[in-house]
């Protein structure tokens, strides 16, 4: 028998086309709502979305219109991202407009949650200067019925899930917690037998699945593997299956996000691109279930 759920949520670069995290615009070619058309189509249960396509549906057919179309053809989860600079003085780094965006569109959108990002490297040595201003983020979210879910990166200040699962544990509020993606655990060096034994499930808001080669090629960043060469789920070398067992293990019964970033899926049109990533998941997630079975 299933152990596992089959529920998918095309992460916001999955169904982006040839949009890219830090571009001088990381606003899709594709309108938000072919996007969720496409999504369902496809069979999946919901999507995300990045500040630059929020604008647009902002200053167009407005959150709540969006937010209807899903409804009608089946999508039910809508996330967004990505909050940066929420530690920093808003009035020596005005973060505050994107956050606000954000929030409004999460309140309509009825999100469960809004991405938020780690201070960049170097590593973080002390949470004092962060807990605050993410225990009053997280304040705001609930009062529109949201939460702030982290994502620790390995080339950020927190870079780790069990240095992320330490973080929100210090900032002890029920609406922050973490998003779980298995690129970065695998390339921080995270254990599956560590993952398991640091996380809270309490806390984890979202799982996310992707691949990887085994190291990244020669002479690129982190950042520009996590952006340009990830591998559709189980076509890389990191252990998927494994990562699909341990999370279902830890308590996840939650829909597993597929966040696509890679030069080959952006090469791809929206339907064939949102086909791959489906199907390459589900395959991962029939595999951890046979190999649950003892």
């Amino acid at each position: 028998m299933s152990t596992l759920g089959r529920d998918l949520v095309a992460t916001c670069w999955t169904t982006a086309g040839t949009a890219v995290p830090d571009g001088p615009s990381e606003r899709s070619p594709f309108s938000a709502k072919d996007r969720v058309s496409a999504a369902a189509e496809a069979g999946f249960v919901g999507l995300g979305f990045v500040v630059d396509d929020l604008e647009v549906v902002r200053d167009t057919i407005g959150f709540e219109a969006l937010r209807s179309h899903a409804d009608a053809v089946g999508i039910r989860h809508l996330e967004v991202e990505l909050v940066k600079d929420w530690w920093r003085d808003p009035e020596e780094v005005p973060w505050r407009a994107r956050w606000d965006l954000l929030r409004d569109a999460a309140r309509a959108f009825d999100s469960p949650m809004v991405k938020i990002a780690p201070p960049p490297a170097p590593t973080v040595d002390s949470f004092e200067p962060f807990t605050g201003p993410f225990r009053r983020l997280a304040d705001e979210a609930a009062a529109v019925g949201t939460r702030l879910a982290l994502e620790p990166l390995p080339f950020a200040g927190i870079s780790s899930m069990p240095q992320g699962s330490e973080f929100v544990a210090a900032v002890d509020h029920s609406h922050a917690g973490l998003v779980v993606d298995s690129w970065h655990v695998f390339r921080a060096g995270t254990s599956l037998e560590e993952l398991a034994r640091t996380l809270d499930p309490v806390t984890v808001f979202g799982v996310e699945v992707n691949d990887a080669d085994a190291q990244p090629q020669p002479g690129r960043t982190l950042f520009e593997d996590t952006r340009d060469n990830r591998r559709y789920p189980g076509e890389g070398a990191q252990d998927v299956v494994g990562f699909l067992r341990t999370m279902a293990e830890v308590g996840w019964s939650g829909p597993w996000g597929v966040e696509m970033l890679s030069t080959e899926h952006r090469a791809k049109s929206l339907g064939d691109a949102l086909d791959a990533a489906r199907e390459t998941t589900l395959r991962c997630i029939r595999l951890a279930d046979d190999s649950s079975i003892q």
